[in-house]
């Protein structure tokens, strides 16, 4: 099994689609996580076949 290490409220990019932004994780059920985008909207993503990467707050 896989270990995820993001949750709720964090924030992530899909580095395959860099054009979708920033996301921000909304909820986690299984492998699948689903992320709202800020140019892209809301996709559902399986992270056995996407690997999101964390974004650590960019404001700072």
């Amino acid at each position: 099994m896989m270990l995820i290490d993001y949750e709720p409220g964090d924030l992530v990019k899909n580095p395959s689609n860099k054009d979708w932004g920033i996301g921000q994780v909304q909820s986690i059920i299984g492998n699948k996580v689903t992320v709202n985008f800020e140019n892209c909207g809301k996709r559902v993503i399986n992270v056995e076949n996407v690997n999101l990467e964390k974004v650590n707050n960019e404001n700072e």
